[in-house]
């Protein structure tokens, strides 16, 4: 079959956590056989400020992932029969601006021979319902959503009906362990600082634990204030700014230990949702410590896949005890690696994704208007 991926982008993941998982998807389609072309807008936010802030970092990344075919496109300039032609599923993710997917909707419906579906993986359909309303779905098959919490509020709401649960997954032709590299530090974390929304559970589970044992620490992301260096240098803790995701496995090697701490909204509003950092961490094969977050969906087994801490004062007694013990934090990296590599690959998903695409019609009709 022929896969037409609309992406924000696949080359850049300055502030783009979703490019694991996309890059992932795109490799494993490939890899049963599939013909896959990606799309991305020229001037989007990610690669612009990747070209901006990281001069020269583009050419390597795109040398990365040079074997999927992506397309850079303007919308005035975008031929969507030429982009179109001969493709047998279109996912649109939901990264992108709201003309574009209504402009695929309307092919669609005027005759388009595919499946078409639209991909959301983040937590503004709840957080930002304004936002996610401008979306046209009319025409569109469903809604891959990248947890049960968000595919009930697309029912919910009526802006689909059709939904499946597609959560990400690790990109396991990237991330996975690397021979243990010379020793860097105790604990690295990888993410971005954001808009303030965790900065409470970033302080107890992760600054003051690494500040109250006074391990070595390195840490890096975008978008962190002064305020947040600040925090940071008080705490003893390095940053080291931006890092090409494809390069998260040999840095997870030189340290012993990482900790999640998910974002407010996963926590209170949409729980069985991990992130893709728990993937991310367990693919490479580095003991994992996360802040509290409800496994609903029975991704995992806490306490054997990674440990999960109620507080601060138990992600340091967590922390001392994986740094400590060499035995336990490698009993912990194996099931965690194990967990990845039998459940949750880009493989699967794509398994998931083929089951659905089996299951629509043959000839597939446009969905009725939703309401409002």
């Amino acid at each position: 079959m022929k896969f037409v991926l609309f992406y924000h982008s696949l080359v850049s993941d300055w502030n783009h956590g979703n490019a694991h998982f996309l890059r992932g998807v795109a490799r494993a389609l490939m890899a049963c056989g599939h013909a896959v072309s990606v799309y991305e807008p020229q001037g989007g936010w990610s690669r612009s400020n990747l070209r901006t802030e990281h001069s020269g970092a583009e050419a390597a990344i795109a040398a990365a992932f040079g074997d999927i075919a992506c397309h850079e496109y303007t919308h005035v300039a975008l031929d969507l029969e030429q982009a179109l032609d001969g493709a047998d599923v279109v996912i649109v993710h939901e990264w992108n601006e709201p003309a574009l997917v209504a402009r695929l909707g309307r092919h669609r419906r005027l005759g388009g021979r595919y499946h078409l579906l639209f991909h959301d993986t983040h937590h503004r359909a709840l957080t930002a319902p304004d936002d996610m309303a401008r979306f046209d779905l009319d025409g569109y098959d469903g809604v891959l959503a990248f947890g049960e919490a968000v595919r009930e509020i697309y029912l919910r709401r009526g802006w689909a009906r059709r939904t499946w649960t597609w959560h990400e997954a690790a990109d396991v032709s990237v991330f996975r362990p690397l021979p243990r590299r010379p020793r860097q530090g105790d604990v690295v974390w990888i993410g971005n600082w954001g808009d303030g929304e965790r900065t409470q559970e970033l302080t107890e589970y992760l600054i003051e634990p690494i500040h109250q044992l006074r391990l070595r620490a390195r840490i890096h992301g975008v978008r962190y204030p002064d305020s947040a260096l600040a925090l940071l240098a008080r705490a003893g803790i390095a940053y080291a700014g931006w890092l090409a995701n494809h390069r998260a496995p040999e840095v997870f090697a030189g340290f012993g230990v990482t900790v999640h701490v998910p974002r407010r909204p996963y926590v209170t509003l949409l729980p069985g949702i991990p992130t893709i950092r728990v993937f991310e961490a367990l693919a490479c094969g580095i003991p994992l410590i996360s802040a509290p977050w409800d496994d609903d969906e029975g991704l995992f087994t806490p306490g054997r896949d990674f440990l999960m801490v109620r507080d601060g004062k138990q992600m340091m007694a967590c922390l001392r005890t994986v740094l400590d013990d060499a035995d336990a934090a490698a009993e912990l990296a194996a099931h965690g690696l194990d967990t990845i590599r039998s459940r949750h690959t880009c493989g699967h998903r794509v398994e998931e994704l083929l089951a659905i695409c089996a299951g629509l019609t043959a000839a597939p009709t446009a969905l009725p208007a939703r309401q409002p």
